[in-house]
């Protein structure tokens, strides 16, 4: 690929850690781009905390990393917002080392082309290497091959049949905000589409909340899904839930690309020889909707604006990105990449099938909304209501009038 003109080390502080599988696929990358570039390369393996518990307090030091990943809405909120990244525009042009082949050429261009993955000047600052989604899932040897249910009156038939059958419907680990998230902000990316729950969080007098007709009705059937979750979803500490549903405890289980992932290492820790037979599907489109969305997020490479060896890095993010080093992250980590030309693992081809879908319109995970004001609209002013919601202490009237009341005091407050 391209060898760095300057910088003869990178410093990189992952989101992985050095025994993950992400963690393996890049320790194997970087070790061959050291011994092919000369480029000493020096690695933190810091987990997820690491943008905010080491990269934003050092950003107002000198000793920032030239490199580091973590998914485009974080990366937003903490560290583009304070000015901290700087553009990765001259990446997309950077050779792979295929041939003529550029990132661009190589990467789907939803998974970085949208207006959440730029800085105030309109350049992006994130290049993905990995590609998130969501889907219902459940165990094909259970309960037989289900086709995608077009409706959420289907939907709840599911359920219903789930709970005949002597099951719980819906396994919902309920001390995560953002698994909380993923009802409310599906249904109403289907009736206002791509940017559209972003505007009404943005909304200075709150009143899009109830205003726009969707977010209601979109409540509305939140809480008919919400009344089929499993006694104790919101008293219990993740992973007990999901953990219930790969027992067999449950019928459903809504969460991202990394659940087939998680459960099978749990079932395999168990020892008892217990395997899924992994099927999914997406949420249907609810009564009046008009937008066919499929939800996304992008984890991918930044580069802080203090960057020394800003080269030096992004010479590795076009390297990462050549077929034989990303075919690491599904083969090793069982996930998906922004590149259609790459195997997929067979759990995961279903939802493969509808990112690779151009009549899809695709919105970023939330609509990007846990990044607004550095992620305090989400926990200030969301998360209380749609907990209140999921367990029916709001109606979805009530829900959406108190989404308007303490936005409007939220965004007169940031002033």
């Amino acid at each position: 690929a391209v060898k760095p003109a300057s910088g003869g080390q990178l410093v990189y502080w992952s989101m992985w850690t050095a025994d993950e599988p992400q963690g393996k696929v890049l320790q194997r990358a970087l070790k061959c781009f050291q011994d092919k570039t000369g480029v000493k390369v020096d690695v933190q393996w810091l987990g997820r905390k690491a943008y905010t518990q080491n990269l934003v307090p050092a950003l107002n030091t000198s000793t920032v990393p030239d490199l580091f990943d973590q998914d485009v809405s974080k990366v937003g909120a903490a560290i583009m917002t304070p000015g901290g990244t700087q553009s990765l525009d001259d990446v997309f042009g950077m050779k792979i080392g295929e041939g003529d082949k550029t990132v661009k050429d190589v990467l789907s261009p939803t998974s970085y082309d949208f207006p959440q993955n730029k800085d105030r000047e309109g350049h992006s600052f994130l290049v993905p290497y990995e590609i998130q989604s969501s889907a219902w899932w459940y165990d094909k040897a259970a309960g037989g091959a289900l086709g995608q249910p077009k409706t959420v009156d289907e939907l709840v038939g599911l359920f219903d049949k789930a709970k005949a059958d002597g099951k719980a419907a819906v396994s919902q680990d309920g001390d995560i905000p953002f698994y909380n998230m993923y009802y409310f902000t599906q249904l109403a990316e289907r009736y206002v589409g791509a940017g559209g729950l972003a505007k009404a969080a943005q909304d200075p007098t709150g009143r899009a909340w109830t205003d726009v007709p969707g977010f209601r009705e979109a409540a509305a059937q939140t809480a008919r899904i919400s009344k089929y979750f499993v006694d104790g979803w919101d008293a219990a500490k993740f992973p007990q839930i999901q953990q219930r549903w790969a027992d067999g405890d449950a019928r459903f289980l809504y969460v991202g690309t990394w659940a087939p992932s998680e459960t099978r290492e749990y079932l395999d820790k168990q020892g008892a020889g217990t395997k899924i037979d992994y099927g999914s599907f997406q949420f249907p489109m609810p009564p009046g909707a008009t937008h066919d969305t499929v939800e996304q997020m992008s984890i991918g490479f930044a580069v802080p604006k203090k960057a020394k060896n800003a080269d030096a890095a992004k010479a590795f993010i076009a390297y990462f990105l050549n077929k034989g080093n990303l075919a690491g992250i599904p083969a090793v980590a069982d996930n998906l990449v922004p590149r259609t030309d790459l195997a997929v693992p067979d759990d995961l081809k279903p939802v493969k099938a509808v990112l690779d879908d151009q009549k899809k319109e695709h919105v970023l995970q939330y609509d990007g909304i846990d990044a607004i004001a550095g992620g305090k609209w989400q926990t200030d002013v969301f998360d209380p209501a749609d907990t209140a919601l999921l367990k029916g202490a709001l109606t979805p009237e009530a829900f959406v009038a108190q989404l308007a009341e303490k936005s409007a005091a939220f965004w007169k407050n940031q002033h």
